[in-house]
């Protein structure tokens, strides 16, 4: 068997239609080819589905019935596309991170015309010194973000707080401050709250002392 047709039998391997002397090798080459390892591991959860509908498939089906080779094409043209589609949206993100490197703070990106805009807001408190933005985006479970902060005023540990519309508030991020820092901390962070959830975003010691306050509206 060529390496070629071993790739393209993974899916057959998968759901469990190979005989049992193309398993074998199949398996062989399975435990030189993480490509191979990776993609069985993702046709897992479309294998049991395929198992359940088996066995609830009525009587007067022939018992030998098994997928076709279409159903087994349709399979890996899914996964491609999810493939792709993964690629696209990081893609989107690397563009949004670029602009807003160049343009600065202060501005609605728009990443893509599927991609929803991301928020930008920053603050300085006058009191503190403490200068921090916030660029959130939407996702399918909450909001991711991008916390930059410059913090003189350590040395401390810190949190990023999201205080809700409602008044909810949940801790998405912590990182400490050294004694006279002058460099900027980046830290990523997500929330269960969308965007439109999020009334404000507080920079708060550990001890719950509010350093920067940045109104998401």
């Amino acid at each position: 068997m060529r390496s070629l047709e071993r790739h393209r039998d993974v899916g057959a391997y998968a759901l469990g239609v190979l005989d049992e002397a193309e398993a074998f090798r199949f398996e062989d080459h399975l435990m030189e080819c993480p490509q191979c390892a990776a993609h069985v591991t993702e046709f897992g959860p479309t294998a049991r589905q395929l198992m359940l509908y088996r066995r609830a498939t009525p009587r007067f089906v022939h018992p030998m019935t098994q997928p076709g080779p279409r159903l087994l094409d349709r399979l890996l043209g899914e996964l491609g596309q999810r493939h792709r589609a993964r690629r696209r949206r990081f893609l989107y993100g690397l563009a949004a991170s670029v602009v807003l490197a160049v343009a600065g703070p202060g501005i609605m990106v728009y990443a893509g015309h599927d991609q929803p805009a991301a928020r930008v807001t920053a603050a300085t408190d006058p009191k503190t010194g403490v200068w921090a933005q916030v660029t959130t985006e939407d996702g399918d479970a909450g909001s991711r973000m991008r916390l930059e902060v410059k913090d003189t005023s350590g040395p401390h540990s810190c949190r990023l707080v999201v205080i809700g519309n409602d008044g909810s508030e949940q801790v998405v991020s912590g990182w400490n401050v050294g004694a006279h820092d002058t460099d900027m901390t980046t830290t990523m962070a997500g929330s269960t709250m969308h965007p439109d959830e999020i009334a404000r975003y507080e920079v708060r010691t550990a001890d719950g002392q509010p350093l920067v306050t940045l109104d998401a509206r």
